[in-house]
């Protein structure tokens, strides 16, 4: 604020925004009119301010402003006395007459606000103690307030915490048509308000939403720290067993969405031919990629961003688990599941709605076990008994297992060759072997046989890009197993292809494929 503006707040004897005072030891008289601009009685929706070193009829008597007073005036607001604690900011202002303090106060999105358990209120120019009528008020605009909690906004993040291309280049053109994007930029519609329009921003706290975070962030965990996957594989059935492999899955929802469909594509399907008979083969999977797929986008959609624990995606040798926090919501309970839904995060249900990862319609978990029991793993297992989370789980399919025994009984597999194929369905993915990728006795891949460096500062360089050009959506594990290296190794082998041009240094990885330049 300019001084000319906080002059003319001085000088309005009549605003109930503004309290003047020359104490500095008052605390009782700070918190109560703290209290009663955050509860803003006449829907202002505008700050409210406490000056300190001003007489009542606005003349400027100065203060010696001191860190230690501007420390027990900030205080105010975090010991306890006002709940639940308002945005507020102390600061000091030095004008012709003397120094000053000044308070200012927003008012609250969740009143009633109590300063030592009393409501405070602003009633014309001097504050008061709310009556049962000024409290009923004050409760009609908590309940207009409350928000869900990705369209509420996120205080401590800025328009600079976002991916702005992420949502021009990929959320826009899936929400809006290309008459649409080219109107809103002749029209020279801001960035701030396209990402308002959509619920990721919120333009009165300039400042994006839950929502917008989730979606775009550059560090979600910074600002949400529980929104992510965490995905492990056990040896066994129980969570005793040796960890074989563990990610995380925690990047914003734009890119997380993406790694997870080809995750369960390429990893936890575990696609692989059997042969039937002498003259074919068919294609088995353990767990259907949609019907798991499904499974991971609810748990998405529907869990409590508020808890700091991640969605549990652990896989065992018989079956999925996945854990999600918050359990069922709104009008859906255990007598209705699936057939009626509701939304804990509206926002977050339309983007996915809008980026092709969700329906809406409610028939999702219908066609989850549906696909489930046409592949014989039988249905999905909902355990709604831990009140605040929800536990799915899938059973592994016989199928393959069968087949692979059948196939050995009528000869058509050698002894010992269902270990072969198991091995060479991580490399299904590829449309062929190359002639220089060999398989040892154990069926494990070995290191392709490159003969020389040509341009490549090292033979483990030139290795790892051959060996990306033959497998598009390797991950870091197979490359490391099928290498030999350590993942160290391999990061820096990838950077370093990163700089020579051979690997696309802004959006190395594209629907979980590898981008190769040349």
């Amino acid at each position: 604020m300019t001084k000319d503006e906080i002059r003319a707040l001085l000088n309005d004897l009549e605003s109930d925004r503004v309290e003047r005072t020359i104490s500095t030891t008052n605390t009782d008289k700070f918190g109560q009119a703290i209290c009663a601009f955050a509860n803003d009685l006449p829907d202002h929706r505008q700050p409210g301010y406490l000056f300190l070193g001003v007489m009542d009829d606005g003349k400027v008597k100065g203060l010696d402003v001191t860190d230690e007073l501007l420390k027990n005036v900030a205080a105010i607001r975090t010991d306890g006395n006002i709940q639940p604690q308002p945005s507020m900011m102390v600061e000091k202002v030095s004008m012709e007459e003397g120094d000053i303090v000044m308070v200012r106060v927003e008012p609250s999105i969740f009143p009633p606000v109590r300063y030592k358990g009393r409501i405070w209120i602003r009633i014309g120019p001097r504050k008061g103690v709310a009556n049962e009528n000024d409290e009923h008020i004050l409760m009609e605009k908590r309940r207009a307030n409350v928000t869900s909690f990705d369209s509420s906004p996120c205080l401590n993040a800025t328009i600079d915490d976002l991916d702005l291309q992420l949502f021009k280049h990929y959320y826009l053109p899936n929400a809006m048509s290309d008459d649409e994007i080219e109107e809103d930029r002749k029209e020279g519609r801001s960035i701030k308000v396209q990402l308002s329009s959509f619920g990721f921003y919120d333009t009165r706290y300039d400042c994006p939403t839950n929502a917008g975070m989730l979606f775009f962030a550059k560090n979600l965990r910074r600002f949400i720290p529980g929104a992510y996957i965490q995905y492990v594989r056990f040896a066994g059935r129980d969570r005793t067993g040796d960890i074989l492999m563990e990610h995380e899955f925690k990047a914003n929802l734009c890119t997380t969405l993406k790694e997870l469909e080809t995750f369960v594509d390429t990893t936890i399907a575990n696609r692989r031919p059997i042969p039937v008979s002498s003259t074919r083969e068919d294609i088995f999977v353990d767990y259907p990629d949609w019907a798991t797929r499904e499974l991971l986008m609810n748990a998405i959609c529907h869990r409590d961003y508020t808890s700091n624990g991640p969605i549990q995606f652990y896989q065992y040798d018989d079956r999925i688990e996945i854990m999600n926090h918050g359990g069922l919501y709104g009008r859906a309970n255990e007598a209705n599941f699936p057939k009626v839904n509701d939304y804990r995060n509206i926002v977050v249900a339309e983007a996915m709605k809008v980026l092709g990862f969700v329906n809406r319609h409610s028939r999702g978990v219908l066609r989850v076990q549906k696909d489930l029991k046409a592949n014989e793993n039988g249905e999905a297992v909902y355990d709604f008994s831990y009140q605040t989370a929800v536990m799915v789980t899938e059973s592994k399919s016989p199928r393959g297992e069968r087949a692979m025994n059948a196939a050995i009984a009528n000869g058509l597999v050698i002894e010992g060759e269902e270990k072969r194929s198991q091995k060479r369905s991580d490399l299904t993915i590829f449309d062929q072997k190359p002639s220089n990728m060999t398989e040892n006795d154990e069926g494990k891949v070995q290191k392709p046989s490159f003969l020389t460096e040509n341009e490549f500062p090292s033979m483990i360089v030139k290795n790892v890009y051959e060996a990306l050009k033959i497998n598009r959506k390797a991950k870091y594990s197979w490359l490391q197993d099928n290498l030999g290296v350590s993942e160290s190794t391999i990061l820096r082998a990838i950077n370093d292809l990163k700089e020579l041009g051979y690997i696309n240094p802004e959006h190395s990885k594209i629907k979980g494929e590898w981008q190769l330049l040349k």
